[in-house]
């Protein structure tokens, strides 16, 4: 996802919007934050969005274009799975933003699949329609997707291990690879298999988790730093490896460090320019926030009754918009807070006190991480 942090300054709409095309998904993956989380809103919500919904979806995102003097904007077809409709309905909902767009603004497409459910006529088709393809993979191996299985306990590895020898054929489509972290699967064996698909980009994401359900890998002081050293690991293969994929989280910080805004809702104080539409129209914050608590995406509003100038007003989202001045005391005098951030805020939640003003609970490892980052980029313009 986008940027989603911000300072105190003048609003900045939204240029990306996530639309939720299909609201189920023919994998039952064992670390899955949206079926498998505390937030169940998906099962009171249509499998598949209505064309009248999307076509409403639609005006509102030209409205907001039209209103903000918008250039371009971003549209991500999401689920769930978003392939379970097949090609046809994704094109239609293509055509229908363009068709409501002002004149002067043009829309960048682009689906997130889990691949078991491309062929070559697929792509073809959505590719020849200006869609770009990203993957959600854990590895390039059969084991390292021992967690992406199907509803009946089978691996999802031989259709997804087929779809990325289509997509490379294919690198003008292929838009790269988002890989959760399995903290017991080796750096270098996670890297170097995701490295030999050849994708143009591998993000690297932190399992979603907080302070009142912890990540997997026991966090804490005592100096451990497991999700840091594994990350570590990783950038100094892709530091001192030659051509490679693009790893954005890396990217993201190396920018951050040289003075360059964040893209990333992992890190930085990037202004919020992502928002959520599902199946029924709902107008949603970023998913990550399902996986704390019930409701906790959920802002009330929705495409018939409210614009997205509403939600950019929406208290839930200005809480996420306020920067520095969000943050909790601990993370405003960090010296690391203009890269960090915070890290995302989903990770910052605790049940029990402060709500989403507590330091990640990734804090260390995010510290450890970027100095290492930092003492790797030190050297390296030293040496030049």
């Amino acid at each position: 996802m986008a940027g989603e942090k911000t300072g105190p300054t003048a609003v900045v709409p939204f240029r990306q919007f996530v639309l939720k095309v299909h609201s189920r998904c023919n994998l039952a993956c064992t670390y899955c934050y949206i079926y498998a989380g505390p937030d169940r809103s998906w099962r009171a919500r249509p499998p598949t969005v209505p064309a009248a919904t999307m076509r409403q979806t639609a005006l509102r995102i030209a409205e907001h274009a039209r209103t903000h003097r918008l250039r371009e904007v971003r549209i991500d077809l999401h689920g769930g799975e978003p392939l379970l409709t097949g090609p046809g309905p994704l094109l239609a909902q293509a055509a229908a933003v363009r068709a409501a767009l002002p004149v002067g603004c043009t829309a960048e497409f682009g689906v997130q699949t889990n691949g078991t459910l491309l062929t070559r006529d697929m792509i073809d088709t959505l590719g020849a329609a200006g869609f770009r393809l990203g993957l959600s993979l854990d590895g390039g191996t059969p084991g390292l997707n021992r967690r992406r299985i199907d509803h009946a306990g089978r691996p999802s590895w031989p259709a997804v291990s087929r779809a990325v020898r289509l997509l490379h054929d294919r690198p003008e489509v292929f838009a790269g690879i988002l890989c959760t972290i399995d903290i017991t699967a080796g750096p270098a064996e996670v890297y170097d298999s995701l490295r030999a698909l050849d994708p143009p980009m591998v993000d690297f994401l932190l399992p979603h988790a907080n302070w009142s359900s912890p990540p997997p890998a026991p966090l804490g002081p005592a100096g451990r730093t497991p999700y840091g050293d594994w990350l570590c690991t990783v950038f100094d293969l892709w530091w001192d490896g030659g051509p490679g994929p693009r790893v954005r989280v890396f990217t993201e910080i190396l920018g951050l460090l040289l003075g360059r805004p964040s893209s990333s809702e992992a890190v930085g104080l990037s202004p919020v320019v992502a928002l959520v539409v599902d199946t029924d129209g709902a107008i949603e914050q970023v998913d990550s926030l399902k996986s704390t608590y019930e409701g906790a995406a959920a802002t009330g509003l929705d495409v018939f009754h409210h614009t997205f100038d509403d939600a950019l007003a929406h208290p839930g989202m200005a809480a996420r918009r306020s920067g520095r001045d969000g943050l909790g005391a601990q993370c405003r005098g960090c010296a690391l807070v203009e890269v960090c951030g915070g890290g995302n805020y989903a990770h910052r939640y605790r049940a029990d006190a402060g709500g989403f003003t507590n330091p990640s609970v990734y804090c260390a490892d995010l510290e450890r991480l970027i100095r290492h980052i930092a003492a790797r980029l030190d050297a390296t313009v030293a040496l030049n």
